[in-house]
């Protein structure tokens, strides 16, 4: 039986937290190995690298979700006894009920959505001194995810929820104050709806049957029951939060046209959905997620390693993106090499890798993509912006990381439709009929 190479550590929390993002990545070039031990939170973890690694962590039959998610990031970002949590029949249940959201119509109206938005949140920039993408996309997007998903949500309240929304995000990976106001904004996001699933349920509020309100309220669990309002309201932030998060990317997407002006003018050309791309190329570039955790569910053995019964698992995901046997030049920014690329669902794991239906890979994937392309389109087609002196540059150790600034742009203005190029009356549509949009692989429907 081989040995499992060891960090010899008391624990290795701390230096986790200084080093970030390529905490495990150091470890594993250090190693020389796609596995290896450490100490984290004050327990024995297995750390996994690779493709082959990535398709062992997502075998239900060998890994599982029960206990792997500290408290301190349900408590932030995703809510306790969500479905990130779940295994077995009722995951697979309760995720068969999210990806009935993610069918090609509704990932159109999302993305539709998002381009009305962004082209009456044009004509607004246009008359502001200065605009903080990051902040002003947060609240679009709010927007959007509320509407979609049949939340209300009175104008006057858009930033406090964009922003509670945000700091649970940033909580997750924060100690002390950026983890105490994350767990605050999560409190406040839970008792507004808590609140709404309530008044629903007792015909107080009318939500449409196409909307994932309707479908979350009223799903019923394994058991034939209601999820509890509680659960309830954290599936219903798990629909909204990501959307509202999709503004790290799109962020990091504005910094890539900047960095790279040869990939803003091919947006502009967007020859054979150039968009599609770029924006899986942000998605691999820069950083989102850290890592992933399991627990081992039986003992077994694999490559000779012996893995127990209950031990916890960390699948590296920062360095699964920048890893040069899978990517060739991976510190280069080449949108061209999706092109090529295989579309396996374990060497691309910006939200997790495997099978939508099956497994945990984020539900909500294609919606992060469109909406992103849309993002593109809009930022090369319908608007020009001036950027000043400011601090582009972000940080590997923080977790979530973005751009110090945030992208402030000035002297927005709109750019009209061309009459030539418009493909109907709705900007909206124009923009997402030229990113290709609808092109969903991963849909049955």
């Amino acid at each position: 039986m081989s040995t499992i190479p060891e960090e010899k550590t008391l624990d290795n929390s701390l230096q986790l937290l200084r080093e970030g993002f390529p905490f495990l990545h150091s470890r594993f070039q250090r190693f020389q190995s796609d596995i290896f031990k450490t100490r984290l939170m004050m327990q024995n973890v297995i750390c996994l690298h690779g493709e082959e690694a990535t398709k062992l962590f997502y075998d239900p039959e060998k890994f599982m979700r029960l206990g792997a998610i500290p408290k301190r990031i349900q408590k932030t970002l995703m809510g306790e006894n969500g479905i990130q949590t779940l295994d077995g029949e009722e995951h697979r249940k309760r995720k068969a009920m999210f990806m009935s959201l993610m069918t090609r119509p509704q990932v159109t109206k999302v993305a539709n959505l998002a381009a009305d938005y962004w082209w009456s949140a044009i004509g607004k920039w246009e008359k502001m001194d200065q605009v903080k993408l990051f902040d002003e996309v947060q609240d679009l997007l709010c927007r959007v995810a509320c509407q979609w998903s049949g939340v209300p949500l009175p104008e006057k309240d858009v930033r406090k929820r964009a922003q509670d929304f945000g700091d649970m995000v940033d909580g997750f990976g924060g100690v002390g104050p950026r983890h105490w106001k994350g767990k605050k904004a999560r409190r406040r996001g839970e008792k507004w709806i808590m609140e709404f699933v309530e008044d629903v349920r007792a015909g107080k509020i009318y939500v449409a049957e196409d909307t994932p309100a309707r479908t979350i309220l009223f799903y019923r669990d394994t058991n034939g029951k209601l999820l509890d309002t509680y659960i309830a309201a954290v599936e219903l932030m798990n629909i909204l939060r990501p959307i509202v998060a999709i503004a790290t990317y799109i962020t990091f997407g504005a910094l890539a046209m900047h960095t790279y002006p040869e990939c803003r003018q091919k947006l502009q050309a967007n020859e054979d959905n150039y968009a599609e791309l770029f924006v899986q190329e942000v998605r691999r570039f820069y950083p989102f997620g850290p890592f992933l955790g399991n627990r081992v569910r039986q003992d077994f053995e694999w490559r000779g390693h012996h893995f127990k019964k209950g031990t916890l698992v960390f699948l590296d995901m920062y360095g699964a993106l920048h890893d040069p046997k899978i990517w060739e030049h991976p510190d280069d920014f080449r949108p061209e090499r999706f092109r090529t690329w295989d579309e396996s669902p374990y060497n691309f794991i910006p939200q997790g890798g495997g099978d939508h239906y099956t497994g945990h890979r984020c539900a909500g994937e294609r919606i992060t993509i469109e909406v992103m392309k849309v993002a593109a389109i809009f930022m090369t087609h319908f608007m020009d912006y001036q950027l000043p002196p400011q601090d582009l540059s972000f940080s590997l150790v923080r977790m979530p990381t973005l751009p110090k600034s945030g992208f402030v742009m000035r002297n927005v203005r709109r750019i009209q439709i061309p009459v030539s190029t418009a493909l109907s009356a709705s900007p909206a549509a124009t923009a997402y009929a030229y990113t290709g949009g609808g092109k969903c692989p991963f849909h049955h429907s």
